[in-house]
């Protein structure tokens, strides 16, 4: 076990290349809790991609096959996020919770934040949430008149008419048209409101429907200072503050594609001069393409996250002596832009040197075995061929036993 701020043979750097995993066959999308798909023919985008930085580091590493999205959750970064960070959620994530901590959105005592996501009714597409922003406010406002209207009868006889309407103002800090309730606009087809609860149902605006996550868990304060998260305002800021780690966004930094992912090389390699323990820098552009539809989009973001991030990443954990893994999130399909809970490829590089057949890939939240088999060499041999060089894709791993992350323990306060 690892004393909070230690560190054992040089800092640990992990890059979340977001989405970057595909289903390799017709049928993988369903495919039961273990994860098992059938192969295709048709090359996924990290087959696509050319990845001369990925590729080198494979020759001395060590890939597997991991399971980020538990059994009994659905794919997607809220869920997958904490579990390569030391939690597996035992429930699904609050999502609201999330998206207010990674923007630094106060959420008062008794009250919540919900995740609202803004769609076109008619095929679901993401749509401008921000245009809608003031419609959702209005529509807030006329369901707190209701409640305005209870506040006024049951103050007390005699008194100010407008005593009750101002306790309810106060009971989340509300301020403008809606008592109850602020919305933000996060950016994209996002919103988040906060306000006390229940939420009014939400109808459909201008061809538009609107979508509030549920209430779930919270992540656990787990991490430290020592832990450093280098992210843009999005799922992976907002789980770090909440597990207790050190969040820092680069100007530049969007999550989207056209991302500065240099100016995250420069942070990561500034973190790890500054001593940090661990290192985490997440990459958002290719599960938003996806998303999008953008098959060329997301072969041309993990393309740049290989050059401009992966690449300067490693002459830094060399001299530092320390390991960089890189590993997708979960999964996201570019043919229809869902997310994919089946397990990903995995690539662990130490600068101290490959495992040794006694070893196993350590795990980045606690710095101990992953599980009690470890995956071949990437310099010893690859799944597919013998005469193929080995690279960090869904086919190179598909024959590998599925590794389970572990929890972590809970740091001191």
């Amino acid at each position: 076990m690892r004393t909070p701020g230690a560190r054992r043979g040089g800092p640990e750097v992990l890059v979340i290349l977001d989405g970057a995993s595909e289903p390799l066959g017709a049928g993988a999308l369903g495919a039961g809790p273990l994860g098992s798909e059938p192969l295709g023919s048709e090359p996924t985008s990290l087959e696509r991609a050319a990845t001369p930085a990925l590729d080198a580091l494979c020759a001395a590493g060590t890939l597997t096959r991991v399971r980020t999205v538990a059994p009994w959750l659905e794919a997607g970064s809220e869920h997958a996020i904490p579990a390569l960070l030391g939690w597996v959620p035992p429930a699904p994530v609050d999502r609201g919770a999330i998206e207010a901590a990674a923007r630094g959105i106060e959420v008062p005592a008794g009250c919540r934040a919900w995740r609202v996501d803004v769609r076109v009714a008619l095929d679901g597409a993401r749509a401008d949430a921000g245009a809608v922003r003031e419609s959702v406010g209005e529509v807030l406002a006329r369901a707190d008149a209701g409640a305005v209207r209870e506040a006024r009868a049951s103050a007390d006889a005699g008194t100010d008419a407008d005593a009750g309407i101002g306790a309810v103002r106060e009971v989340c800090g509300g301020r403008g048209a809606s008592p109850r309730f602020a919305v933000h606009a996060l950016g994209g087809h996002r919103l988040l409101v906060v306000g006390s609860a229940p939420l009014p149902t939400l109808p459909a605006l201008a061809g538009l429907t609107l979508h509030a996550w549920p209430q779930g868990v919270v992540p656990p304060r787990l991490l430290g200072a020592d832990t450093v998260v280098i992210a843009a305002p999005g799922a992976a800021a907002g789980i770090a503050r909440l597990m207790g780690a050190r969040v820092v966004t680069p100007p530049g930094a969007t999550g989207q594609p056209g991302s500065d992912l240099a100016a995250k090389a420069r942070a990561a390699i500034d973190a790890i001069a500054d001593g940090a323990a661990r290192v985490v820098v997440h990459v958002g552009a290719p599960d938003e393409a996806a998303h999008e539809l953008d098959a060329a989009g997301k072969v041309i973001a993990i393309e740049a996250a290989d050059r401009d991030l992966i690449a300067p990443l490693v002459a830094t954990v060399r001299a530092a002596g320390g390991t960089l893994r890189i590993c997708p999130d979960h999964g996201c399909d570019p043919a229809d832009g869902r997310h994919v809970a089946a397990p990903v490829p995995c690539l662990t590089w130490s600068a101290q040197g490959a495992p040794s057949s006694a070893q196993r890939a350590p795990d980045f939240a606690q710095g101990a075995p992953l599980s009690a088999q470890r995956a071949p060499d990437c310099a010893q041999g690859t799944p597919r061929s013998a005469h193929v060089a080995p690279r960090l894709t869904e086919r190179a791993v598909a024959g590998l036993p599925v590794v389970e992350l572990a929890q972590r323990e809970r740091v001191a306060a």
